[in-house]
């Protein structure tokens, strides 16, 4: 069998498992977020926090709560981090330094996970399992529910009210992250991947050296690592790891619970507002946009020139024998078109192209599906520009999902979509313009201005996955790169539920003959259209000097 018909038929596996758990997860979580009911141990949670999960937040109280749950996460994780040289369970490593603990804290409470460290040779099994993997599914919690308010406020009228973040975020740990994690954690184990809570072992010796392995729960941790669009690997090398990602078929399970969330949320949406075809429409528009960029990337990677590369069946380079080019082609899009991270492939080792679509994929938004419902909120603004977009070619006042898009509305989301550009490029700009940054590249020329350019769009679109090839473990990195992705997790969610509340007080405008049908191929359309030109015009001279560039030159 050829590599090429071989990468072709695990996309083929992938979207039928895909479509095969789409309505009944969709359904799922849709009847958990609508539920009046708590179950005991949701009881005990919010007695022990001290939260009601009957009372209606406006969206100023849904925000607070967010905000004041993460600075408590941010703060605990950082905390544990600098201690852990004094606690039990360190396997005797040292206190994480400072400006890593604040990077690692921020990285991992935003849904991030971008790692300066390598965690089989940092941090014992009560920071990975206590600290990250706990994180893990809280961080991609808090996503949940921020877009569930966001759907309220499309699905209510003539109310301010967004539901309760605190029932939000418990429901979604409790009844739908737990569970599904359980179920992966085992398949993975099924699979080869481990899970003990063994130390350091060594194995022999290696050209003179000692060759240490660790142990740890690598199974549980890389089951919420995927799920929640997470990313952060138990060790360096994450999911290219045999520890972690073993065979084939893990590889291809590990991408299947990457995507699952993302694509089954557009059915909780739909079924939320009562029209499951405007679900489909959103779902339409993501499928479109992972397809085409999987086909592309797997062009750019079976098709580069060169004697070498045709010989090895195409650019090999830095990719696992185990998986190859198809596999780490798929695996490559879906962790970068998500706020996942996590790779089985050197990203840096991509050709020139490949490299510049692994980084238009973050640029887009990660919204195609992107990440565990910061994915749903982003597509949601984007199809509210485009709305707005159809209105201004047609002289009427847009309407979307039975709610007008006024002036108030549009700053909102023109708010959202030009705040992760902004930090991007401006970070981008000072690491370039001053002495010190540079310094970290491996690279010069256009490889090297694509690594940082990478490092940035990575932190500031939540994503957490890195060129590589830049070393990003220094004070100006650790630092600038900790703030983008608190600044680009945060500041969108401040838009994003003022934007829902603003949507919840309206009244719902009936449908008329000049109504935009937002359910129909013409407006997916229309949505990719508009995606791709709002991204191209932000972003396209920086990848003009970077990865285009480099692919053209090559």
């Amino acid at each position: 069998m050829s590599p090429v018909l071989a990468g072709v038929l695990q996309l083929l596996a992938l979207v039928a498992a895909l479509a095969l758990a789409y309505r009944p997860l969709g359904d799922h979580m849709a009847r958990v977020y609508s539920s009046k009911k708590h179950y005991a141990p949701e009881k005990w949670i919010y007695k022990a926090v001290g939260a009601n999960p009957n009372a209606e937040m406006r969206w100023p109280a849904y925000l607070r709560s967010v905000l004041a749950f993460s600075v408590v996460s941010v703060l605990f994780l950082y905390l544990l981090q600098r201690l852990q040289g004094h606690l039990p369970g360190s396997l005797g490593f040292v206190s994480i330094k400072p400006d890593q603990a604040f990077n690692t804290a921020a990285s991992f409470v935003s849904n991030t996970n971008w790692q300066s460290y390598a965690g089989e040779q940092a941090m014992g099994p009560l920071v990975q399992t206590g600290g990250l993997a706990v994180q893990n599914f809280l961080s991609a919690a808090v996503g949940m529910a921020v877009a569930v308010a966001l759907v309220r406020g499309f699905a209510r009228s003539r109310t301010g009210e967004l539901g309760n973040f605190w029932s939000d975020l418990v429901r979604g740990t409790v009844r739908i992250l737990l569970p599904l994690s359980l179920i992966a954690a085992v398949v993975l184990v099924a699979c080869g991947v481990i899970q003990n809570f063994s130390g350091i072992h060594e194995v022999g010796q290696f050209l003179g050296a000692k060759q240490q392995w660790n142990g740890g729960a690598v199974a549980s941790q890389e089951a919420i690592k995927e799920l929640g669009t997470n990313g952060g690997g138990y060790f360096n090398a994450n999911s290219a790891h045999p520890f972690e990602n073993p065979t084939p078929f893990s590889n291809l399970f590990e991408i299947f619970l990457i995507l699952l969330i993302p694509f089954a949320l557009t059915r909780t949406f739909g079924r939320m507002i009562g029209s499951v075809r405007q679900g489909y429409a959103i779902l339409a528009t993501m499928v479109t946009i992972w397809l085409g960029f999987t086909a592309l990337m797997m062009w750019t990677e079976f098709g580069h020139h060169g004697p070498a590369l045709q010989a090895a069946g195409g650019a090999m380079e830095g990719k696992e024998a185990r998986f190859g080019i198809g596999a780490s082609a798929i695996f490559s899009v879906a962790t970068t078109l998500t706020s996942t991270g996590s790779v089985n492939s050197f990203h840096s080792s991509y050709t020139g192209l490949g490299g510049g679509i692994q980084l238009l994929g973050m640029q887009l938004g990660e919204i195609a599906p992107g990440g565990v419902g910061s994915g749903l909120y982003g597509m949601l603004i984007m199809a509210i520009i485009a709305v707005f977009i159809a209105g201004l070619m047609v002289g009427r006042t847009p309407e979307y999902l039975g709610k007008k898009i006024g002036t108030r509305q549009i700053k909102f989301a023109a708010c959202y979509i030009l705040i992760t550009p902004a930090l991007v490029l401006g970070f981008t700009a000072l690491a370039m313009a001053l002495p010190t940054p540079g310094h970290s590249m491996s690279n010069g020329g256009a490889h090297g201005f694509s690594e940082v350019l990478y490092a940035y769009t990575s932190a500031g679109n939540n994503n957490g996955s890195a060129f590589a090839g830049l070393n990003a473990n220094t004070q100006w990195f650790n630092t600038t790169t900790g703030l983008a992705m608190l600044l680009g997790r945060f500041l969108p969610m401040v838009f994003v539920l003022a934007l829902a509340g603003s949507l919840a007080e309206q009244q719902p405008v009936p449908a008329t003959a000049g109504t935009l049908r937002t359910e129909k191929p013409l407006f997916t359309f229309l949505l990719v259209g508009t995606i791709i030109i709002v991204t191209g015009l932000t972003y396209f001279p920086a990848l003009a000097l970077g990865p285009l560039a480099e692919g053209l030159a090559s």
